[in-house]
């Protein structure tokens, strides 16, 4: 006789961040309300009928039907690190392709940061309000995250970031978007972002320094009456915390918001000898960013159609973030609050006290 003994079935065991691992509110709300007839404002995603698809379908057939090799595994695109030193001197920032790292979109770039930076159950610093992908970069190490609050006219709350270094906090990095906050939509004030850096060299802490909407400003002439009144024009049309110190700040860059986030195309601008080692992380994840679309935006960019693109696209967002204040000030509650943002794609509202937004989504999406 043939015993058969039915062997018990193991669990599959997930690290341990893992197992508490869940979507983002922000994302969960965006799959509710990307029903059909929903006109959703819940995401910053850039209208598709923005996008320059016929100039970069020209760039696209131009580099296979001329680079044989554009399929092939190759190194990072030197004409694309020469155009991103020159996109980078028109934020008043000076690099050289040398310090230019590719990435596969700005998120690979915070990603690769915090893997080189933050060791398993570290400190790292962010606000208390800030990008969910921030939260997600991070999440992997289990850290000890030290929160800031924000000021809706001025930005992060140096004091408070102050107040933790100088009681021993040594964070691996602070993470900061300064211009048009996600989600926030608040600017950074130009004497906020000069203490920042001088704190992060007193401090010895990086800053990694989020830059998607940087050039998408939309100037302060639309003449609305600020219910949260900003710093004035001059303050906020700033220069990236990166202009201020080439060592301790950590510039992330996207093609995403100012051509189309499917290109999956970025950079960080990062110190010469660092490079090598964010390589190494870099080639862990995905080996290298795509070298068809490293030709193709080179080649879009060679055109030179980036400036009038750039154009439409402030003028086109400029007039959608005017429909929406005037739309805010006259339906909104007389005691509501929100940011009017100097760029960018984002407007923080806050409800009357009392207020549940979660029962409001509700209803708006079934009712309205």
């Amino acid at each position: 006789m043939t015993l058969l003994i039915q062997p018990t079935s193991p669990e599959l065991q997930l690290a341990d961040w893992a197992r508490t691992m869940s979507r983002s509110v922000l994302r969960q709300m965006i799959a509710v309300v990307s029903q059909p007839g929903i006109l959703s404002f819940a995401g910053g995603l850039p209208d598709p009928e923005l996008f320059p698809t016929q100039a970069f379908a020209e760039a696209m057939a131009q580099v296979l039907a001329t680079d044989g090799l554009a399929l092939q595994y190759r190194p990072p695109f030197p004409p694309l690190k020469r155009h991103i030193v020159n996109l980078m001197a028109q934020r008043g920032v000076t690099c050289t392709e040398e310090q230019v790292f590719i990435t596969t979109g700005a998120q690979q770039g915070l990603n690769v940061l915090a893997r080189l930076l933050l060791n398993p159950g570290g400190q790292v610093m962010l606000e208390e309000i800030v990008y969910t992908g921030a939260q997600q970069a991070v999440a992997p190490f289990l850290p000890d995250i030290l929160t800031v609050p924000t000021d809706l006219q001025s930005g992060i709350d140096v004091d408070a970031v102050e107040r933790h270094l100088a009681q021993g906090a040594r964070p691996a990095f602070l993470y900061l978007i300064p211009e048009a906050h996600n989600p926030l939509g608040v600017s950074i004030s130009r004497d906020k972002r000069t203490r920042l850096v001088e704190l992060a060299r007193f401090y010895g802490v990086p800053i990694v320094e989020d830059d998607p909407y940087g050039f998408l400003t939309y100037g302060d002439d639309w003449g609305m009456e600020s219910r949260l009144l900003s710093d004035s024009a001059s303050s906020l049309q700033s220069l990236p915390l990166r202009a201020l110190d080439a060592e301790w700040v950590f510039y992330l860059g996207s093609f995403s918001k100012i051509l189309a986030p499917g290109l999956r195309l970025g950079w960080l601008i990062a110190p010469e000898w660092l490079i090598p080692r964010l390589t190494v992380v870099k080639e862990a994840g995905d080996l290298e960013t795509s070298g068809l679309m490293q030709r193709a935006v080179a080649a879009y960019l060679d055109a030179g159609h980036l400036p009038g693109h750039l154009a439409k696209l402030r003028r086109a967002y400029g007039r959608r973030r005017d429909a929406m204040l005037s739309a805010l000030a006259c339906h909104f509650p007389a005691d509501a609050r929100w940011t009017e943002p100097h760029g960018g794609m984002f407007i923080w509202v806050e409800l009357p006290d009392g207020m549940d937004t979660a029962v409001l989504l509700e209803t708006a999406v079934a009712q309205e």
